[in-house]
C-alpha cells in the first residue's frame, strides 16, 4: 500500500468523522448487514448491479475511494482470474488500512493514498473506472473535480461507472419519510435527490450515459463508454 495522504479534507472531518475517519467508526461500520440497512436493504442490489459492469477485468481498473462491504474484494478476485490490475485510491488512511485487511493476497491490486479531486496519475491511464457511493458525500466543487479527474485518467474508449443516489419517484414514500432526516447527516446528498447528476455535473453532458434506476429511483447506476 502506498503512503496515505495525511491531511483529511475539512468537509470530511466536519460531516463524516463518525462514519469514515475514526478507527472506531471503521470497526463499527465494516459490517455488511449494517451497510445494507443504511442503504434500506439495497446494498446487495447495488453491488451486483455494479459487478455486472465488471465481468471481464483484463486491463487496468481504478476504483475511486474505498467502500464498506465485499464489493472491492470481489472485484479483486475477478482481477486475479483475468490477469488485469486494480488500483484503489482514498484520502483517509484508516479506510485504506481497512480495505487492505479484507482484500485477498493479490499482487495485481494496489492501494494509494490520494485525493479523488487531484489524482496524481497520468492522463488516459485506465481502461475502466468505478465511483461507488461517493458523489453524494462530496461538496459540489469537489464532485466536479472528482469527475473531471476520473475522465482525465480514463483511456479513450474506456468505461466509467457511477453508482449513487438518484431522484426518487414522487410515489416513493422514502422521499418524504427518510430523506428529510438523512439530509441532516448527509448534507451534500440533498442535490442528488432533487436533480439528475447530469444537471449537477456539467462535464457529464460531454458524454453519453446509460442510466438504470433502483428502489423507486432512489439509487442509480450510470455507465458511459466512449
Amino acid at each position: 500500500m502506498a503512503e496515505a495522504v495525511k491531511e483529511i479534507p475539512q468537509y470530511l472531518e466536519k460531516y463524516y468523522w463518525w462514519a469514515y475517519v475514526r478507527p472506531w467508526a471503521v470497526r463499527l461500520f465494516e459490517r455488511q448487514w449494517l451497510i445494507n440497512l443504511i442503504l434500506l436493504g439495497n446494498y446487495l442490489t447495488l453491488r451486483d448491479a455494479t459487478l455486472e459492469e465488471f465481468k471481464y477485468m483484463s486491463g487496468s481498473t481504478l476504483q475511486v475511494s474505498c467502500c464498506y462491504g465485499n464489493l472491492t474484494p470481489t472485484l479483486a478476485q475477478r482481477i486475479a482470474q483475468s490477469g488485469g490490475t486494480l488500483d484503489v485510491i482514498d484520502i483517509v488512511p484508516v479506510q485504506l488500512e481497512n480495505l487492505q485487511s479484507k482484500m485477498p493476497k493479490n499482487d495485481s491490486v494496489r492501494l494509494f493514498g490520494m485525493d479523488s479531486a487531484a489524482l496524481m496519475m497520468q492522463d488516459a491511464r485506465y481502461d475502466r473506472i468505478l465511483i461507488f457511493m461517493l458523489m453524494h458525500e462530496q461538496p459540489q466543487e469537489v464532485r466536479e473535480k472528482t469527475l473531471h479527474e476520473a475522465l482525465r485518467v480514463l483511456k479513450p474508449g474506456g468505461t466509467i461507472v457511477i453508482v449513487d443516489y438518484g431522484v426518487a419517484s414522487k410515489w416513493n414514500p422514502v422521499r418524504y419519510l427518510v430523506l428529510p432526516v438523512l439530509g441532516k447527516i448527509e448534507p451534500y446528498a440533498v442535490p442528488l435527490w432533487n436533480k439528475e447528476l447530469s444537471q449537477i455535473l456539467p462535464e457529464m453532458s460531454k458524454r453519453t450515459w446509460k442510466k438504470t434506476s433502483y428502489f423507486g429511483g432512489l439509487y442509480q447506476k450510470l455507465v458511459s463508454v466512449e
